[in-house]
């Protein structure tokens, strides 16, 4: 079998090719594989050459290390930008969000092995993936509240359509969730134990292609011991049934956080009397009394709207929110409190929820670009572009 590989200067970013599967590392161990503009640039480029290559049929996404697929973008560097005046801050997300939009309409089978750490813009990468694979490593979470920013990424759009309650659950608390609850969110599509992490270059290594590249690899994989999350009958290490399981927690989850403010969540939070749900339903409090008020109402807001907006809208919604970020202050505040000092102790501003008011909230909302002057306004034409790599594939030009 030839395996070629190929490495960016940076060597932040590796990829090679075997058996017709293009395979991208996220070279950054050390920084738990965090996004750097460098990297986003030098993955856009490598997912689109292996999306017009003929000869490649698939692509894995993985992260370097024993610890993390990605925990999210380099938000010390946005930081530094901002402080020292720089273009980076405002740069970055939208060449992010243009690469996750056209990875959710890849050509090609994407996989994501999400085995370790996977949080903010590495679950942009991950949500986008048509194949989400999780271990016994796994951490997902959408902890952006408490850095004072919003579940972006796309957190509108796939946070918004998960079943029930659960997406607020998740972006008003920042919690993170594992295997189990991954696949019972709808977040991640397959379990497979270590074991089988460690097996599964080698038997994509001696997978036997069709016509059909789509259903092979997900043959392989289910061959090879998966767990989908549609219901093949197998389980995953952890129960889903623990009392701390978001399907255990379900009722609780549905009941507060389906109010339509924040006051409310919280309010009927402080009035659970069930005895299974009362202690976590104390600490749930406690940690929403730590996230920034402003960004929570922020975000309680983005996921009401992100679930009737297209993925695109979404998109730009979320590219316009970012700006008001680094003008309302919160985001620098956070970073500098849990990243540059780390005091974890921010000062929120206001920092009391009864104390945002509303124009501070709409101040988010406020898109400052016309539709066609707005840096994301070809976001379809992305999509035509991925469909023309797939019409080629298919002709085998």
């Amino acid at each position: 079998m030839e395996v070629l590989t190929t490495r960016t200067s940076s060597e932040q970013i590796l990829s090679e090719v075997r058996n017709h599967i293009g395979i991208i590392t996220l070279n950054r161990p050390a920084a738990l594989n965090a996004l750097s503009l460098d990297m986003i640039d030098a993955l856009q480029i490598v997912f689109d050459r292996f999306a017009r290559d003929p000869h490649i049929y698939a692509v894995l996404l993985r992260g370097a290390g024993e610890k993390a697929f990605c925990a999210g973008g380099d938000v010390r560097a946005l930081y530094d930008s901002f402080k020292g005046s720089g273009t980076l801050h405002h740069e970055f997300f939208a060449i992010e969000y243009r690469l996750d939009y056209a990875l959710h309409h890849y050509p090609k089978p994407y996989m994501a092995l999400l085995d370790g750490i996977t949080m903010g813009g590495g679950m942009g990468l991950a949500q986008s993936s048509n194949l989400r694979i999780v271990g016994d490593r796994t951490r997902i979470a959408m902890p952006e509240v408490g850095i004072g920013l919003f579940p972006d990424v796309g957190g509108s759009y796939f946070l918004s359509r998960l079943p029930g309650s659960l997406g607020l659950y998740l972006a008003l608390t920042g919690n993170p969730i594992r295997a189990a609850d991954a696949l019972y969110a709808g977040l991640a599509d397959m379990y497979l134990s270590p074991a089988l992490i460690k097996d599964l270059e080698a038997t994509l290594d001696t997978l036997v292609w069709s016509a059909d590249p789509r259903a092979d690899v997900r043959q392989t994989l289910q061959a090879l011991g998966a767990t989908r999350s549609s219901g093949i009958s197998t389980t995953t290490p952890e129960k889903i049934a623990s009392p701390l399981s978001l399907e255990s927690l379900r009722p609780a989850i549905d009941r507060h956080f389906s109010k339509s403010t924040l006051s409310e969540i919280l309010d009927s939070l402080s009035t659970e009397d069930r005895a299974e749900f009362c202690e976590w339903s104390a600490k749930t409090i406690k940690v929403m009394g730590n996230r920034s008020p402003t960004m929570m109402k922020v975000t309680l807001k983005q996921l009401q709207q992100g679930r009737h907006l297209s993925l695109a809208d979404c998109f730009r919604m979320e590219l316009a929110m970012t700006r008001q970020c680094f003008l309302q202050g919160d985001f620098i505040e956070g970073v500098r409190a849990l990243i540059v000092d780390k005091d974890n102790a921010p000062h929120w501003s206001p920092a009391r929820i009864e104390d945002v008011p509303d124009t501070a909230v709409e101040a988010f909302f406020s898109n400052p670009w016309s539709l066609a002057g707005h840096p994301l306004a070809d976001l379809q034409h992305v999509a035509c572009t991925q469909a023309s790599c797939v019409q080629s594939y298919l002709e085998g030009s």
